[in-house]
């Protein structure tokens, strides 16, 4: 089954049941990514779950429910790795992982293991506001519908006040999303500047499970 959609869990994989393999249960904004990944490296080993991806939105309900899938998936998996770094969750999901003997992606967030946890660290940015393919895509859901900036356009000041730049972390080469990420800064009244991340830390962290 592949994913439909970022409001459910979802399964992606090939085997009649998880005995020999290796569970992803990741962020449903990472699904594409990570389907990537497994399609080029032929990581057939491995199966995907995806949580919702407007649990980015609530970081306070990721640790439990990432606790829920592992629950459910336990039995029927030799190994569960979750492909969430801290996403805001404050130490919980670590200790959470820690206490169910799961491992998990290293770093703050996505942007950061993205970029590389090293190089986002080294820059020390406190005026960026970041996305990723994923965001750029779902700005109205994730970030205009949310605070509210379809409705009351001049609660983009209090919000984005502090920022200076708009940074597009880019996973890939699409010049239909570069414009967005462009349009995107415009709306939010920031300089724009796009990077390409590729899958960075994300990557080689999977490689590593193989």
């Amino acid at each position: 089954m592949t994913r439909t959609d970022d409001t459910k869990l979802t399964t992606e994989g090939t085997a009649p049941d998880g005995k020999g393999r290796l569970l992803l249960i990741a962020c449903g904004a990472l699904a594409r990514e990570i389907l990537d990944l497994k399609k080029t490296n032929g990581w057939d080993h491995m199966d995907l779950t995806c949580l919702p991806a407007i649990l980015h939105n609530t970081p306070e309900k990721i640790t439990g429910a990432v606790e829920e899938a592992v629950a459910k998936y336990r039995d029927q998996y030799d190994e569960i790795f979750v492909v969430y770094a801290d996403c805001g969750t404050g130490g919980l999901l670590e200790a959470a992982c820690e206490r169910l003997g799961v491992q998990m992606v290293a770093g703050p967030h996505c942007y950061s293991f993205f970029e590389g946890n090293a190089a986002f660290a080294a820059r020390g940015e406190v005026t960026a506001f970041y996305l990723t393919d994923f965001l750029v895509r779902q700005f109205d859901a994730f970030v205009t519908k949310p605070l509210g900036l379809d409705r009351h356009l001049e609660l983009r000041d209090m919000y984005f006040g502090n920022y200076e730049t708009l940074v597009y972390l880019a996973q890939t080469d699409d010049p239909a999303l570069d414009d967005k990420a462009q349009a995107c800064a415009a709306r939010l009244g920031l300089a724009y500047e796009r990077r390409k991340t590729g899958y960075g830390d994300l990557e080689t962290t999977l490689a590593g499970l193989t």
